[in-house]
């Protein structure tokens, strides 16, 4: 993609998705991700019910009467995107590709999150690490994880979340909000998700094309598996092909849904079919409450 081009269209995700922040979600985002830090603010006099645990003894020497310290909320917080980068992203059967959904939930996410004064940074996967953005502030590093998302071109193929799970908790020190958004086409990162919920928190954003729940009864049919580069035959106009076909998303999507229970983070899961922005504005309000 030549410079012009790629320019366009981060200049045509930014106009859309950063009204979208500012007028939709700057409110509930603000509510629903509140900081999770104390600072310290200013020390006066200690008053019947006071803990005593907070009485700042040197003040209280220099002075004779007791003071205590008093502390505030910290409101800046690090939100984190992890986005997976695999071939299973680069589907889509109507408007648009799961990919490029993914890229707009970004940006709406980081610029709510700069319009907070939060930092963002963004790690991409596939079956291994693929870029580390570190978190910052302001408008031209948002741009810079825009242009990342468009023009980015991954060297794996396959998805691998407990890696990134791994790699996110061991580069990311401070307590952080932590976006995944996938698929979730991938099995064996509840340990890795688990120890990470720990530390964060994090929400999974799951995005699911209608084709990939259920199979049209169209006959045969040439396929690929786009992450295993394999090509097979499939028979459509079989009912237990067809029944296969959606078991199998319903089993993947129990594994994930399941995980995160277990591991007491959030999920959020998006068809392509659907509105972005109401499943967001939903979620939003359900952490409000």
């Amino acid at each position: 993609m030549d410079t012009a081009e790629l320019l366009k269209k981060v200049r045509k995700i930014e106009i859309k998705t950063k009204g979208l922040s500012k007028h939709i979600f700057s409110g509930e985002y603000h509510s629903a991700f509140k900081g999770r830090g104390m600072s310290f603010s200013e020390v006066r006099s200690y008053q019947f019910g006071d803990d005593v645990r907070n009485i700042d003894w040197n003040v209280t020497a220099r002075t004779g009467e007791p003071y205590v310290k008093v502390f505030e909320e910290e409101r800046e917080l690090t939100v984190m995107l992890l986005v997976d980068f695999s071939q299973s992203a680069y589907f889509g059967s109507l408007h648009q590709f799961k990919h490029e959904i993914m890229t707009e939930i970004c940006a709406v996410l980081a610029f709510s999150a700069i319009n907070n004064n939060d930092k963002v940074g963004i790690v991409l996967f596939t079956d291994g690490i693929e870029l580390f953005v570190p978190p910052k502030k302001g408008r031209q590093h948002i741009l810079r994880i825009i242009r990342e998302l468009i023009d980015f071109e991954p060297k794996g193929k396959g998805t691998n979340l407990e890696k990134a799970l791994q790699y996110f908790n061991n580069v990311i020190k401070k307590r952080s909000i932590c976006f995944v958004l996938s698929d979730f086409m991938d099995r064996g990162f509840d340990t890795a998700l688990r120890i990470a919920s720990r530390k964060h928190d994090i929400v999974g954003v799951h995005l699911h094309d209608p084709r990939e729940a259920e199979l049209p009864d169209i006959g045969l049919i040439r396929a690929l598996d786009p992450e295993h580069n394999e090509v097979r035959w499939v028979d459509t106009g079989s009912k237990q092909v067809r029944d296969k076909y959606a078991q199998g998303f319903r089993e993947q999507w129990d594994y994930a849904r399941d995980a995160f229970i277990k591991s007491g983070a959030d999920l959020v899961s998006i068809s392509t079919r659907d509105s972005y922005v109401n499943a967001l504005l939903k979620f939003f309000q359900k952490r409000m409450k």
